[in-house]
């Protein structure tokens, strides 16, 4: 039986972790064996610029970051598990990426 690899990608931590516990729950209720969810590396994006564009004054700095935060979730590919994935009402935070081996 294939099985169906779903990477949950978000700038948002908790439209993560819900998306996950969507389809962990349906893998439940289908009765298909499932791994996950599994939280991968966080990646933080860190961006350093000066407070004066002209260079003049003291030298200060302010620092922005972004964290992109991954999870991965596999479960058995069986036909109705996976339709009911697809139907999952996923957030414009969320990008989600699913292969099947």
């Amino acid at each position: 039986m294939p099985t169906a690899r779903i990477k949950l990608i978000s700038r948002k931590k908790n439209d993560v972790v819900a998306i996950a516990k969507q389809i962990i729950e349906i893998a439940k209720t289908t009765g298909v064996k499932f791994k996950g969810p599994i939280p991968l590396p966080t990646r933080t994006m860190t961006v350093s610029t000066r407070k004066t564009p002209c260079g003049d004054g003291s030298h200060t700095y302010e620092h922005w970051e972004m964290h992109i935060h991954k999870w991965l979730v596999e479960i058995d590919g069986s036909e109705q598990a996976l339709r009911q994935v697809m139907r999952i009402t996923v957030p414009d935070t969320v990008q989600i990426e699913m292969t099947l081996s």
